[in-house]
C-alpha cells in the first residue's frame, strides 16, 4: 500500500506521515519505544511494511525466525485480513534499556489491550514481546 507524505500519519498521530513514522520507514532510528511502536504498529502493518516490522523485531520475540520469506507471508496475511481503524496510548514507561507501551488497538469489530514490551539492543530500540489485558 502506497501513501502521500503529506497524508495523515496512519498512526493516528495528527501529524504528516512525513513528518511522522515516514522518517522511521526510511531508515531512521527511534529514540524512543513510543516512537518504534507507532512506527510500527498502526503504521507499517497498515502499509503492509513487512521487512520494517522484521528488522523492528526483537530476536527474542516468539515470532522472530530466521526464514524471512514465511515470516513476511504471516505478515501479510495479517495486514490483508485486518481493518485498523484506531490507536490510543494509554501508557508509556521509558527507560534506559527496556520501555513499556501500553495502547488500545481498534481493528473494526475487534478491540483489544496491549502492554508492549521493547528493549535496546545495540542503541535501537526493538519490539520484544507484548501481552493483552
Amino acid at each position: 500500500m502506497k501513501i502521500s507524505a503529506n497524508a495523515p500519519c496512519p498512526c493516528h498521530s495528527g501529524k504528516k506521515y512525513k513528518k511522522c513514522c515516514q522518517p522511521y520507514h526510511k531508515g531512521a532510528s527511534a529514540s524512543n519505544a513510543l516512537l518504534l511502536m507507532r512506527s510500527r504498529y498502526y503504521s507499517a502493518f497498515v502499509l503492509h511494511l513487512k521487512r520494517y516490522i522484521i528488522a523492528t523485531t526483537h530476536p527474542d520475540n516468539s515470532d522472530y525466525t530466521k526464514d524471512t520469506k514465511e515470516w513476511e507471508g504471516g505478515i501479510e496475511q495479517f495486514c490483508d485480513n485486518t481493518n485498523f481503524t484506531g490507536l490510543e496510548i494509554m501508557e508509556f514507561m521509558n527507560g534506559e534499556n527496556e520501555a513499556f507501551v501500553k495502547f488500545k488497538a481498534n481493528l473494526g469489530d475487534v478491540c483489544f489491550v496491549e502492554k508492549s514490551r521493547f528493549l535496546k539492543n545495540n542503541g535501537k530500540w526493538l519490539y520484544e514481546s507484548g501481552e493483552f489485558e
